[in-house]
């Protein structure tokens, strides 16, 4: 029972070590189903969004935590 613990704990810690990162992501993935499900973007186009950003995002977050170090 410690093991999954200690298990959950590392895990819960992954995603919420960096806050901007975690929540830049989650508000991509929410643009992106919303404009699936509103028929704005079809869904290859969502899956091609959805690369594309999450690469940006870790770019940029990863910019501004080398000009912070």
């Amino acid at each position: 029972m410690n093991l999954l613990k200690d298990v959950l704990k590392e895990l819960l810690g992954m995603f919420l070590a960096d806050a901007r990162l975690t929540g830049a992501v989650l508000v991509l993935f929410g643009a992106v189903t919303a404009s699936i499900n509103l028929g704005i973007a079809k869904p290859l186009a969502g899956g091609a969004g959805l690369m594309v950003g999450c690469l940006v995002i870790l770019a940029a977050v990863t910019i501004l935590q080398a000009r912070r170090d």
